[in-house]
């Protein structure tokens, strides 16, 4: 009898064919799935290597320490302090983070506005996320917090960095101050470090001007996480690049001298090194705590700034735009002697006539017979309406850009305004009219439409006392680099048209000219200059008929401005100045008594004092030499 039969044959065959298939199909999926091992452990193991490494390990940006801002003798004017702030962490307030901020708030001073926007954060963010609750608080505070620590669940003290500015409002206007970034901050910058929370920027005067420089570049810290992101430990750390520090020409003293001597009134002063254009001083008040913008301002306090009728917030020596008056005078004496009118005489009667217009001078009865030198001294209006209509509008703008009125001056701050200096072709452009006549009369003395800064007529009294095209600069080096500096060129003015002009000036402080009440009698220190006087309002007929109201009697926002410039000693110029006092016409030139007392202060100082102390630096250009005298 046969082992099997066909039966148990069929079968066996059966089961032979379904085993071969599972042990195919068995087969198949462990080749699939060796394939798959092959790709994820050898042919992509690096890149899934990385990335299970980025989940275990996050890379976080570090703020580097920003850049300290320095005064030509070293002072520090702009620096770093510490930030003594208080966190809560959400997980670790075991009452709720409501009570834990009731606790802190009975160990130091905490608004409801601060609770609000901290709960604000917190709901923001994950609950292990350290969120300040208060910063810049005092040691003293900060002592109390770290004394009832034991009873404040959720709480760290915490030790940082923030700008700081230990003089406050006297350096306001050249410093600036920094801020938290704003959206269009990050459209125009794309640096990592403005997405980090709370980095701040600089938003004005030299923090704007030179923020990447003083920024520094962004450290990284590696840290290892767990699945839920929280730190378990920190790998290493690379603190980043500190940033460069600036070295500004200001000189401190000085500084502070200027804007103590301005007062509250809405004024500004600047004063320059005729050699090399260096700012000694920059002034504008009032000021404001530029700290306040880096802890927080309050909507009360910024309310109160922007509504102040003397505008703290503007930089008035750079970005104030006045009619000159009387100052524009020097510059059309120095077109008059350029365009062969030196020697011209005027009998000024207090008017004088153009067509059916009458032109008034300052002085009702008027000068009587005047030069040029005279006319500067006594700022003869009559005699610069005959000097303008001789010139015409055309010399009258060549004299007064090459003398730096009309255009920036370049000073590396931001938001500088241009000024105005109108011309003949502007006038048919701009109005498809053509120039009058008796609009260079009212141009010749500085009104019309002539518009300068503060900074432009301290430039234009420094070309006069040197007789080249200095410019104001106010950053001497940045991290330790002389910026570069070219030597100014000669103006293009005769040596006899600076000569008349500095005589007149001369004349105008020391020869019995509107300025002689306050001359500097120290010897070798005497100041050279020029009044001026910018109407800030229309003067009719009926009131010259019946006798023009004086300043005192008006409001003061009706009242003159009040302008002088001014260059000292006379016989071997250093320091150019210009003041301006808004509605200043009072009584007396309280802008002339600021510069007498300003350039007093500068000359008296022992000349040790006045050297300064810049980082060394192989690059730097030496200052040129003494590039003009008093003729």
């Amino acid at each position: 009898m046969p082992l099997f039969d066909g039966k148990d044959k069929s079968r066996y065959a059966s089961f032979t064919r379904r085993s071969l298939g599972l042990t195919g199909g068995m087969a198949a999926v462990f080749a699939i799935l060796g394939g798959r091992l092959y790709q994820l452990q050898i042919r992509n193991g690096a890149e899934y290597r990385t990335q299970a490494e980025d989940n275990r390990v996050n890379q976080r940006l570090i703020a580097p320490p920003r850049g300290r801002i320095i005064d030509r003798f070293g002072v520090e004017l702009a620096n770093n302090r510490r930030n003594y702030r208080v966190l809560i962490v959400a997980e670790q307030a075991t009452e709720g983070v409501p009570e834990a901020l009731d606790a802190i708030g009975k160990v130091i001073l905490l608004t409801d506005a601060q609770k609000k926007r901290v709960l604000r954060d917190i709901a923001a963010n994950k609950k292990f996320v350290p969120v300040p609750v208060a910063e810049n608080l005092s040691w003293e505070e900060f002592a109390r917090i770290n004394m009832h620590l034991p009873y404040l669940s959720g709480v760290q003290p915490d030790v940082g960095q923030t700008r700081d500015y230990p003089f406050g409002a006297e350096m306001v206007h050249v410093l600036g101050y920094v801020g938290s970034v704003s959206v269009s901050d990050k459209a125009d910058d794309d640096d990592p470090l403005l997405d980090l929370p709370g980095f701040r920027i600089g938003k004005t005067g030299i923090e704007k001007a030179y923020d990447r420089e003083v920024r520094g570049k962004a450290g990284s810290s590696r840290v290892e996480v767990n699945a839920y992101g929280r730190v378990i430990r920190e790998l290493s750390r690379d603190s980043g690049v500190p940033g460069q520090d600036i070295w500004l020409t200001i000189d401190g003293e000085l500084q502070r001298f200027t804007d103590q001597r301005l007062g509250t009134e809405s004024a500004a002063c600047c004063v320059l090194d005729v050699q090399t254009g260096d700012v000694l001083a920059l002034s504008s008040t009032p000021g404001y705590d530029p700290n306040l913008f880096n802890v927080g301002i309050t909507q009360q306090q910024l309310d109160t700034l922007t509504n102040d009728d003397h505008k703290p917030l503007i930089n008035k020596a750079l970005s104030g735009a006045y009619p000159p008056g009387s100052t524009f005078k020097p510059a059309m004496a120095m077109a008059a002697v350029q365009n062969g009118l030196k020697d011209l005489r005027v009998v000024c009667t207090g008017v004088t006539t153009l067509g059916n217009h009458q032109f008034h001078c300052w002085k009702r009865g008027g000068h009587g017979p005047v030069d040029l030198e005279r006319g500067i001294a006594q700022s003869c209006d009559v005699f610069f309406y005959e000097v303008a209509r001789r010139l015409g509008i055309d010399k009258m703008e060549a004299a007064a850009r090459a003398l730096g009125l009309g255009a920036p001056t370049g000073i590396e701050l931001p938001h500088e305004s241009s000024g105005f200096i109108p011309s003949a072709a502007w006038k048919l452009a701009r109005y498809g009219i053509p120039w009058q006549q008796g609009e260079s009369l009212v141009t010749g003395i500085g009104q019309g439409y002539v518009l300068a800064t503060p900074i432009q007529l301290a430039t234009l009294a420094a070309r006069i006392a040197s007789g080249r095209a200095v410019s104001p600069r106010i950053v001497h080096s940045v991290g330790g680099h002389s910026q570069p500096r070219p030597l100014p060129d000669p103006l293009p003015f005769t040596d006899e048209a600076f000569t008349l002009v500095r005589a007149g000036m001369d004349a105008v402080v020391n020869g019995g000219g509107t300025a002689g009440r306050w001359r500097i009698v120290e010897p070798g220190m005497a100041m050279a200059g020029k009044t001026g006087t910018a109407q800030v309002r229309r003067i009719t007929k009926e009131e010259r008929a019946s006798g023009v109201k004086s300043n005192a009697s008006l409001d003061w926002r009706l009242r003159d401005h009040v302008l002088f410039i001014a260059y000292a000693p006379v016989e071997q110029p250093r320091y150019a100045l210009s003041c301006i006092v808004e509605h200043g016409s009072a009584e007396g030139h309280p802008q002339v008594e600021i510069a007498h007392d300003v350039l007093l202060f500068a000359q008296q100082r022992d000349p040790l004092a006045r050297r300064p102390s810049y980082p060394a630096d192989a690059a730097m250009v030496a200052p040129p030499p003494f590039l003009g005298g008093h003729g």
